[in-house]
Order: C-alpha cells, then structure tokens, then sequence
C-alpha cells in the first residue's frame, strides 16, 4: 500500500496514518496540502490518503470538505482520533518570549493556541504555514522569518527544536477526526457504531428546502452527528451540505433516508459508510428497526401484486 498524508513527515496527519494497521510498513507519501493528498489516490499514485476533516475546536476542516466534494468521487473507510497537543519551538538564540514577533503554524493550530497567544506573546503576529510540522521546519530555514511556531511535541523532537513552552492549546483534551480515503470501492462491513458521510446540494433555494432534507432523516429515525453548511463557489446564497449520520448503509432505516434523500437531490455524494472512531450503537425505535422495515416493504409488495 501506499499512503499519501497532510505533510510533512511528523504531522498529527501521520499521527493518524500511523494508527492504521500496516500503515507503519508501507511507503508513505507527504503531500504539502489536502488537494495535492487527495488527487494522489486519484490518478493512482497512492492508494489511499488520510487527511483531517473536523477538529473538536474549530469544527470541519473547510479544506477537506471542500475537496472532497468536489472533483472525482472518493470514498472514507476509516476514521482515526488523535488528541491535540501543542508546544512552542523556537529558533536558537531565542530565550524568552518577548524575542518572539512572528509565529508559523497551521490555522488551526493558531486557532486552538489563540487565547495562549494573546496572553503570552501579543507582540507576535501570525503566519500561516500548510501544517503545524512545515511551520516548525521553517525554524532550520535561514530564508525563513518566523522565530517560533505552534507544533506537536514529536515534531519538536524529531527535529531538536528548542521548546519554551508546553501544553499552550487553549482547550486542553482538543481531538481532531481524520479521515482515510480511497477511490470507490468496497464498502467496509458494518460493526453495529458506524458512520455514513453525504455531501447535499440544495438544488433550489426556497423556504422549506432544507427542512425536506432532513425530514428524510427523521422519518427514518436516523441521527445527525454532524452537519455543515459550505459554499458551492457558483455565487452568493449556493451552499450545499456536509453531513454525517449515525448508521451504516447496510441497515434498512439508512438506506431508506439516502432513497428519500436522492428523489430530493439527485446530485447527492455518498462519501461512504464506515466504522466511527468511538461511541455506542444508536438506539433505533422499533419501528425504525430493520425487521420493521422490511415487513413493510412485504406488505406494500403483496398489496401491488393484486394490481
């Protein structure tokens, strides 16, 4: 297998990629952004790419759930939770922190370490990098201006950074949800704590337009865990939807909502049903269960054979 990431090497990305079993006996391939990570398993370069899709802190990464909407159809069969830690590395030569004008990291990072920022170091200013490790590694760069950066304690280390301060994220317990992504393919067995993931494009903008869409869902008895809203880039007011539901393609109840869903939105993505990182089976009313739905599904059927 070969497996491209969110670079470079020492992310919290290859954190995650590293939680995959084999992943640490596989070439790995570093892709400086989620785009170039993702269009690696589509023109077959890599089999499979593991980006961060949502943070605990900050909600959805917009990158990811924009390139995964959009382009060739991808499909997510794992998810992987990684806590969130960070520190401060410095260039050598800085000592104390009032030596600190500018900081490079990811901005999510700088998100998660604002309110650390703002007490400790006002005086610096904010420079974004494509990830907390390439916003460290800019410390070993000359050509660089940045005296710090915000960064994990691994990469710190791999690197011999200096560190003056630890554990500075302002949430401390933050974990951000990674996604392993392929092309279209098997869809993995349902364990009973699934997740199914959709993209839903709002193909009219009317009152009531969201609401028929997640009507569907709670027809079904089927639970939201996640839902958000993106702009499609065609202009003012087009937004379509990034959700994740609780359950597996393979049961009744989930497959009856994507059935009402599709008559909707003919466009919708199905991103893939996969096992959840951790939680519990959903309680499923019994008239939501799978044996329900199929009695009636019989029932419909013997009535139509008397047409």
């Amino acid at each position: 297998m070969k497996y491209a990431y969110l670079g470079p090497a020492g992310t919290f990305t290859e954190a995650a990629l590293l939680q995959v079993p084999g992943a640490d006996q596989s070439e790995r391939l570093p892709a400086a952004n989620v785009n170039a990570a993702l269009d690696a398993v589509r023109s077959g370069e890599a089999d499979a790419a593991m980006v961060p899709i949502e943070n605990s802190v900050e909600g959805g990464v917009s990158a990811t759930l924009d390139a995964i909407s959009r382009g060739q159809r991808l499909q997510i069969v794992r998810e992987v939770l990684v806590p969130i830690t960070f520190v401060l590395a410095v260039r050598p030569g800085i000592t104390a922190l009032e030596q600190i004008h500018k900081v490079s990291t990811h901005g999510h990072a700088w998100a998660q370490c604002r309110i650390w920022a703002q007490e400790n170091i006002p005086q610096a200013v904010f420079e974004p990098a494509s990830s907390t490790a390439a916003g460290a590694m800019g410390l070993l760069d000359d050509e660089q201006h940045h005296q710090a950066a915000f960064c994990s304690p691994l990469v710190a280390a791999e690197r011999n950074l200096s560190v003056l301060a630890e554990g500075i994220e302002d949430n401390a317990g933050a974990v951000t949800r990674f996604i392993l992504v392929t092309r279209p393919g098997e869809i993995p067995e349902p364990t009973g704590v699934d997740k199914t993931t959709l993209v839903l494009p709002l193909t009219e903008d009317r009152p009531g337009a969201l609401m028929g869409i997640l009507e569907q869902f709670t027809a079904r008895g089927v639970n939201l865990s996640r839902i958000e809203s993106r702009p499609t880039g065609a202009g003012l007011g087009r937004y379509y939807f990034s959700v994740d539901v609780e359950g597996h393609l393979a049961e009744e109840r989930v497959a009856a909502a994507l059935t009402g869903l599709h008559r909707l939105c003919p466009s919708l993505r199905f991103l893939g049903s996969y096992p959840a990182a951790e939680g519990q089976a959903p309680s499923v009313d019994s008239h939501n269960s799978d044996t329900a739905f199929v009695q009636a599904r019989d029932w419909v059927a013997s009535l139509r054979e008397r047409l």
